[in-house]
């Protein structure tokens, strides 16, 4: 530091790059290792980081033992004040120098796959298969359609499967899911831009899937500009048990994830059970509470099936088919001879 006053040190004081001179103290400072000294474990003496270093008689002896060889821990100091100052070093500027053709080739090959998921997705098909191995005949839909695209699409085969960089395969389970998981937000963020700030009914029931799970399923309800009736399903949600408070805390949390206001409901479609259409603790007695327009009615199609029920059980005619129905499937599906014999004679009938 050079053009201040400094009535003691001596000369050579400016022999040393980043060493700092500190008025108020009249001391010395490496600014290397002031600066990093947390970095390592030992920066040297302290007199170089923390109280200042004064003793000017042996001050050059001092600071070439402090300076030391190439792998000191002064000089590693001195190299993370470098690279810090050096842009080029940082990683935003690893990450620019990759290739315009890397990008488009990570694109190709991410689109390539985005297709394959909306196929999928769109047929309702699986993804994964029991043996993804590269030995296996079939490694399932996704890696087989991928494999499809690549074999007639030059620009595709180029930058999938074998042919990507290591890191870049997109082929990973967890990609899958990622993919899917992309898919199902913009779905449902679609959903949620066509209903903006319209009214809307919920329409909702629980069931229980092969997992032996208790899920929610939820259909919103609305009209849109052109004054069509509008239903789409949002989705299933799993929930540790179907009580009215369960089922309300999941449609809050719905609501809340999706901006959607609980003032603008305008309906509430369930099915019979109590805890459902209960007077005193119900699912819509819950809602009714909070929103006293959003009024409840019982669905139609439940009402159907329970109609259709009742009916079937006082006709005899009904109810006696209905149950030699049952008693042949479950005969003739038990047997492969009797399914094979079964079908033989409608053959002959024909």
């Amino acid at each position: 530091m050079s053009g201040i006053n400094r009535p003691f040190i001596p000369q050579w004081f400016d022999e040393f790059d980043w060493l700092e001179y500190s008025i108020s103290k009249d001391a010395a400072f490496y600014l290397y290792c002031y600066l990093f000294k947390t970095n390592f474990e030992q920066v040297g003496s302290e007199a170089f980081t923390g109280d200042g270093f004064k003793n000017w008689k042996k001050g050059r002896e001092r600071f070439k033992m402090h300076v030391g060889p190439v792998g000191s821990v002064h000089n590693k100091a001195r190299e993370a004040a470098t690279n810090l100052m050096n842009q080029n070093t940082h990683i935003e500027m690893a990450v620019s120098k990759h290739s315009d053709q890397a990008r488009k080739a990570y694109r190709t090959c991410l689109i390539a796959s985005i297709k394959c998921t909306k196929f999928l997705l769109r047929q309702g098909l699986a993804f994964r298969g029991h043996d993804e191995s590269a030995t296996s005949s079939n490694r399932g839909n996704y890696l087989e359609l991928l494999q499809f695209l690549a074999d007639n699409d030059d620009k595709v085969r180029e930058v999938v499967m074998e042919n990507a960089p290591g890191n870049l395969k997109l082929l990973a389970p967890c990609i899958q899911k990622d993919l899917v998981s992309a898919c199902a937000l913009e779905t449902l963020d679609s959903i949620m831009d066509g209903i903006k700030d319209r009214f809307f009914s919920i329409l909702m029931d629980e069931a229980r899937d092969v997992s032996v799970k208790e899920q929610m399923a939820m259909v919103l309800h609305y009209v849109d500009d052109k004054g069509h009736v509008i239903e789409r399903f949002v989705g299933i949600q799993h929930v540790t048990d179907t009580t009215s408070s369960s089922l309300k805390d999941a449609i809050d949390t719905f609501f809340s994830h999706n901006g959607l206001s609980i003032s603008k409901l305008r309906g509430q479609g369930y099915d019979g059970a109590s805890n459902m259409r209960g007077e005193l603790n119900g699912l819509k007695t819950k809602i009714l509470r909070e929103q006293p327009c959003a009024y409840y009615v019982h669905c139609f199609a439940h009402q159907l099936q329970l109609a259709l029920v009742a009916v079937a059980k006082k006709n005899i005619d009904i109810a006696s088919f209905s149950a030699t129905a049952n008693s042949v499937v479950n005969h003739v599906g038990a047997s492969c001879k009797q399914r094979d014999l079964l079908k033989g004679n409608s053959k002959k009938s024909l």
